[in-house]
């Protein structure tokens, strides 16, 4: 599981890094707002540990304006700030749940266990993007209600898309999760280039909605839309 740790106090972040590598968690930190929001926006996280104190832009701004974007990351806010506006406030701006400095280690992590077991509890099994659709238990797609014939891999590139829709995911996203190549000596940006091709053809072909974007220098994102 990717985690995304937004702290600007170093000991407590190096401190937030180990413990949750410790357990086995894929760990990214940023130490400013400004920082945090891009990589928020740019690439595929399954939790966000949010500290609300930031500098360069406030931890609520953030979870407003990501919440606005209809990025729906479980975020989980590890704050000073205890008193219950400050609570009401981060729980009615997007947060999914909200624990107050200092806290336990093991408190935490039973708090991550029970944000993910919540998120498994509602995932549907059926995804829809506009009018894309995809059913992970038939694993059948169409668009428009017409049917699209996908191979194994561009179904499972296809779900990924669809999972963290209007989040931009990068080619070593993809290797990462996808492929689930970890330890390659050389990229698979090409390969990834092709299946993507590949599947845009059979999504989008004919249609004057886009729903698959390259975001140049980036990555790719599905939406309706440009992005």
């Amino acid at each position: 599981m990717r985690v995304l740790v937004v702290e600007d106090e170093q000991k407590v972040a190096n401190a937030l890094r180990e413990g949750l590598e410790g357990e086995r968690y894929d760990v990214v930190v940023e130490r400013t707002g400004e920082d945090a929001f891009f990589r928020m926006t740019t690439e595929a996280f399954d939790l966000i540990l949010l500290d609300l104190g930031l500098p360069g832009r406030d931890g609520l701004h953030i979870l407003t304006t990501l919440r606005g974007k209809g990025i729906k990351t479980a975020v989980l806010v590890l704050t000073a700030r205890d008193t219950l506006q400050d609570r009401v406030a981060g729980l009615d701006s997007g947060a999914d749940d909200y624990l107050v400095k200092p806290f336990a280690f093991a408190e935490l992590l039973a708090r991550i266990r029970a944000l993910m077991r919540r998120g498994r509890a509602a995932e549907s099994p059926r995804l829809a993007v506009g009018d894309l659709s995809m059913d992970l238990i038939t694993r059948k797609v169409a668009r428009g209600g017409q049917p699209v014939e996908l191979t194994v891999r561009e179904f499972e590139l296809l779900e990924y898309l669809m999972r963290y829709e209007g989040q931009v995911v990068s080619r070593e996203t993809l290797a990462r999760d996808v492929w689930k190549e970890t330890a390659r000596t050389t990229p698979l940006d090409n390969v990834i280039d092709v299946h993507i091709a590949r599947l845009r053809r059979k999504v989008d072909l004919d249609r004057s909605m886009k729903l698959i974007h390259t975001v140049r220098g980036v990555g790719f994102l599905l939406r309706e839309g440009e992005p």
